[in-house]
Formats: structure tokens, C-alpha cells, sequence
């Protein structure tokens, strides 16, 4: 039993606590470690890893076409990407066990700090650019091939280069293209860069519409963003395909429900509208894993249909 004596002593020690030496702690800094920037699964037989080269803050609703931009912002806002979304730029890594494939090879330097993260996070994923045994494009435009080079130099100095028949005639060869507005001579200029030093030592293979480009990798032609530009099809078994998309889609939300939204930067805005609603009817009918270029890092998901048309379900993490 405590004492009353005791009691005191207590209430005396506890009203000079205030006055005992108190030792501050520094708040932790901010850590300065940048994201990994690659997410690695198993698809089948086959290591898959993809790779980001950043997010571009885009106003997207003056960016999508054919639909009202105050139409366009409501549906961007009730999804909470505000003015400005960010929109990722993926590509993706397939390790077959006897070659290393890229698709899609980033931004490189031309789309400034924001991307051009590619390399970063191949190496932090544990390989190396001299490594890769090919790349293939699902077309040329500035993000998906500017990475190919740096300086004028390759980047991948042992990688073969593949793409569509039709999109290296009409980049390089320029087939059908008789006028060109100041934006279309630079995605011209940056194409012809990208690929030149490919093209020059003899490393750049064309493939036909819906071919085989590599084993295990087939291709579909969609049509409409470019001429050539083309999905690349994984196939792990007769039940499992993984579908790269490329350019299908640019973001997560509003042309998941309105497919005829086209983008300003489609060379053919109708075209592509037509080809992305056979793609999503593809998707969702046969149910198989799609990996899209501008879908959130990492990009890898299924299409659903839904009460407004359909949605995108991104595929459940894994570790």
C-alpha cells in the first residue's frame, strides 16, 4: 500500500518533469532514392519486366479529340486526374531464356527530365543495354523510339531492330506523304535519327502485316495512330497471350468508354478510333492480359466490359 508520504513524493517528482532535459530528434531528410522503375512477373515460361521511362503531365483534355473539352476535363475530374494528368510511358522486356527482346525503347533525350528514364531503370532491373538482343517497335514515334539512340550513337549495340513494313515506309521512305505541317518535319527528323544508325550497319528488319516477328512473337496490325502501328502478341501457350499494345490507348479512363475519342498526335484520328474499338472488343471477349504503353506503370491488365461500355482491370500484384 502506498504510503501517504510516498504519495507526495510522487506529485512532487511529476511536477518538475517540465523541467527535466528533453532530447530532440532531427526529422528523417527526404530520401533521395528514385523510384525502381521496373516491375518483373512470370508469364508462362517467359520473364516479362516492365520498364518506365517516365510520365508526362499533358493536358489531356485539349490533347483527346471528337468530344467537347469541357465534356472531356468533367470525365478527366471525376477520376481525379485534374488539368494535367501524367501520362506514362511503358516498354517492356521479354526474356525468353535464349534472347533478350525489347518493345518499345522510350523517349531517349528528346522529351526532356520528366522521361528518358529508360536505361536507368533496364540497369536497375539487372540488365544491360548491350544485353538486349533485339527491339522491336510497335511504330516511331518520339517515345517509342527516341530511346534507340543518344547523340547519334545506338544505345543497344548488339540489338536488331524490328517493325512493321508500313511504318518504315512511311517514316523513312515517306510513302505517300506530300505536304508537312512544322510538327510533322520534326517527328519526321527524329524518326529518321532514331533509326539511322541501325539502318546504316544493317540492323533493321521490316515485318509484314500481322507476321511473326520473332519466335514467341507475333504481331497485329492496328492501324490509324501510324500507318504501321502494330500490337505485339506474347504467346505462352494455346490458352495465354499477353498483347502489347503500343498506342492503343492513351490513359486509363476516358477512351475505355469512348473509343471514337482519337488523340491530336493520331496520323489518322478515325482510323485509330475504328481500330481501338476492335481492340477493346478483342480484349474483353477473349479475355486476355494486355500491356498498354500510356496505361499506368506498369500497364498490365485486362479489359472488362461494364454498364458504360467497358474498363480497364489492372492485373493483380504478385510478388
Amino acid at each position: 500500500m502506498t504510503t501517504r508520504r510516498q504519495a507526495l513524493g510522487l506529485l512532487a517528482a511529476t511536477a518538475l518533469l517540465p523541467l527535466a532535459p528533453r532530447f530532440a530528434f532531427s526529422a528523417a531528410p527526404f530520401s533521395t532514392v528514385a523510384n525502381a522503375g521496373y516491375y518483373r512477373f512470370r508469364f508462362g515460361k517467359f520473364e516479362v519486366t516492365a520498364l518506365s521511362d517516365g510520365t508526362l503531365a499533358l493536358p489531356m483534355a485539349k490533347i483527346y479529340q471528337n468530344e467537347p473539352e469541357g465534356e472531356l476535363q468533367r470525365k478527366l475530374d471525376d477520376n481525379f486526374l485534374g488539368k494535367e494528368p501524367h501520362l506514362s510511358i511503358n516498354a517492356y522486356l521479354v526474356n525468353d531464356g535464349e534472347r533478350l527482346v525489347l518493345i518499345d525503347a522510350g523517349s531517349g533525350a528528346l522529351l526532356g527530365a520528366a522521361a528518358g528514364k529508360l536505361m536507368r531503370h533496364l540497369m536497375a532491373s539487372g540488365y544491360q543495354a548491350d544485353q538486349v538482343d533485339a527491339v522491336i517497335l510497335t511504330h516511331v514515334h518520339a517515345d517509342h523510339s527516341g530511346g534507340l539512340i543518344v547523340d547519334g550513337k545506338p544505345q543497344f549495340p548488339n540489338a536488331e531492330i524490328h517493325l512493321a513494313d508500313r511504318e518504315y515506309r512511311y517514316w523513312i521512305e515517306r510513302e505517300g506523304v506530300t505536304t508537312m505541317t512544322e510538327a510533322q518535319k520534326t517527328d519526321f527528323q527524329r524518326a529518321k535519327d532514331a533509326l539511322a544508325p541501325y539502318i546504316a550497319a544493317g540492323r533493321v528488319t521490316r515485318f509484314a502485316d500481322n507476321a511473326n516477328v520473332l519466335p514467341n512473337l507475333g504481331s497485329i496490325l492496328r492501324a490509324g495512330h501510324t500507318p504501321g502501328h502494330s500490337s505485339i502478341v506474347l504467346q505462352a501457350d494455346d490458352s495465354q497471350r499477353l498483347v502489347f499494345w503500343g498506342d492503343v490507348i492513351h490513359g486509363d479512363h476516358v477512351q475505355f468508354d469512348a473509343p471514337d475519342v482519337f488523340v491530336s498526335f493520331d496520323v489518322d484520328g478515325t482510323a485509330a478510333a475504328a481500330t481501338r474499338a476492335v481492340a477493346l472488343a478483342d480484349a474483353a471477349d477473349d479475355r486476355y492480359l494486355v500491356a498498354g504503353a500510356h496505361l499506368p506503370f506498369p500497364g498490365v491488365g485486362h479489359v472488362a466490359r461494364d454498364e458504360t461500355l467497358y474498363r480497364f482491370v489492372p492485373w493483380n500484384y504478385v510478388e
